[in-house]
C-alpha cells in the first residue's frame, strides 16, 4: 500500500515536470529581462515553478498554463522591481552564438546585441516586455494581451514604436558614432 501511495505522488510529480518543464525556459528569460540579474531570475523563476506546484492540482483548469505562468512571472518581478526601487539594471542578451562564424563576423554580432541591448534598455519597460515577449519569446499578439492585460491593438502600437525607436538610435550611433 505504502508503495502504491509512493507512486501516485512519483507519477504527480512526474506529470507535473511534463506540464512545466517546457514552460521553465521561458519563465526564466523573462524574469531575466525584467530583473536583468541571472540569480534573481533564477530565484524568480524557483518561486514561479513553486507556486505552479503548490497549486498543481488547479493546473489543468487553465486554458494556456503557458500565459498564465508568464503573466505570473511578470507580476512576481514587477512587485520585486518595486519593492527594491533598483534603478540601475541593465538587460543583458547574449542568445546568439554560432561556433563556425569567424572573428571578426562574432565580433560584429556581439557589438550589434550590445548596441540593441544598450538601445532597449532605454525603452519604456512595457516596451521592453513587449519587444521580450514578441521579438525574443516569439509569442503570439493575442497572448501578450493575455500575459500584459492590454489590448492587441495596444500591443502592435508600442512595439511598433518601440522597433522605431531602436532603428533610429541604431543608425544614428552607426552613423555618428557612439550617441
Amino acid at each position: 500500500m505504502l508503495q502504491q501511495i509512493n507512486l501516485t505522488i512519483l507519477m504527480t510529480h512526474t506529470e507535473f515536470l511534463a506540464i512545466v518543464t517546457p514552460i521553465k525556459d521561458k519563465m526564466f528569460r523573462f524574469a531575466r529581462q525584467l530583473l536583468i540579474s541571472r540569480e534573481e531570475a533564477e530565484d524568480a523563476t524557483q518561486e514561479m515553478l513553486l507556486k505552479l506546484w503548490k497549486n498543481k492540482t488547479k493546473i489543468k483548469e487553465y486554458k494556456n498554463l503557458e500565459a498564465f505562468s508568464m503573466t505570473m512571472t511578470k507580476n512576481f518581478c514587477l512587485d520585486k522591481l518595486k519593492s527594491k526601487h533598483t534603478q540601475n539594471l541593465k538587460i543583458v542578451h547574449n542568445n546568439y552564438q554560432d561556433n563556425e562564424a569567424l572573428l571578426q563576423k562574432k565580433i560584429e554580432l556581439n557589438d550589434s546585441v550590445y548596441w540593441v541591448t544598450k538601445i532597449i534598455n532605454t525603452l519604456p519597460k512595457q516596451q521592453q516586455m513587449i519587444v521580450q515577449l514578441r521579438d525574443v519569446e516569439h509569442y503570439s499578439f493575442e497572448e501578450i494581451a493575455v500575459m500584459l492585460g492590454m489590448n492587441e491593438t495596444a500591443i502592435r502600437v508600442a512595439l511598433s514604436r518601440a522597433r522605431k525607436a531602436i532603428r533610429n538610435t541604431l543608425v544614428k550611433t552607426h552613423n555618428y558614432g557612439l550617441s
